[in-house]
């Protein structure tokens, strides 16, 4: 297929944050209560907002998780991202090249607050790349895994979201992709990405260098 739009995920996709926030997130957890390794935390969290799982850390720490808390992660994610973030490799020639075929028709659909997508775009220089088209699954009815963000990127490049392209990392931002109704790309670097490819997406890809050849760029 030619797609008309390319819509990208942000975190792990374009940066690398996840192990930074959530590096964060199990800390100010076990500092509450429950202990977990990196890895649970990873698997648990990984694609969610932390608030969409506020059941079951209040479940497991005994604290009720209140804006206080989320404040207090926002800046301590924050501060981290702004000291140790850096891009996914080889993520600027792909975006350069992806940008210039499609006539700069790209966007970055996230999950996360605004904020965040910005101001780690703006720190591993893609911010020009999406100016005026960042959308966050924040400020949509639901978020991911719903299609809203998904569908909201699409509509404002003006291309039905089944001619979209999206490229995604985790099993809850293809299920949203797929309920968009677009073609997802799955970035999976450590593993097969089964569960990528379970959760429909078309197509896991190992490196972002392959991707322009699979988007036929």
């Amino acid at each position: 297929m030619k797609f008309e739009a390319i819509l990208f995920d942000c975190d792990g996709v374009l940066v690398d944050s996840e192990p930074i926030t959530n590096g964060v997130l199990r800390d100010m957890l076990e500092e509450a209560g429950w202990a977990l390794t990196a890895d649970d935390c990873m698997r648990l969290f990984v694609g969610k907002t932390v608030r969409s799982e506020a059941a079951r850390i209040e479940a497991h720490t005994g604290r009720p998780l209140t804006d206080a808390w989320m404040a207090d992660f926002y800046a301590r994610r924050n501060a981290e991202l702004e000291a140790r973030l850096t891009a996914i490799e080889h993520i600027h020639p792909t975006i350069e090249r992806v940008h210039a075929h499609h006539g700069g028709r790209i966007a970055c659909a996230s999950g996360a607050d605004r904020y965040k997508v910005e101001m780690q775009l703006a720190k591993v220089g893609l911010a020009p790349f999406f100016a005026g088209r960042v959308f966050s699954g924040h400020e949509m009815p639901r978020t991911k895994p719903a299609p809203d963000v998904y569908l909201a990127a699409a509509a404002a490049l003006q291309a039905p979201a089944p001619r979209c392209a999206v490229v995604e990392d985790t099993v809850t931002g293809v299920m949203a992709g797929v309920a968009a109704g677009a073609t997802v790309f799955a970035y999976a670097p450590l593993d097969d990405g089964e569960a990528l490819l379970a959760a429909g997406a078309a197509q896991v890809f190992r490196s972002m260098a392959e991707l322009p050849a699979l988007l036929g760029c």
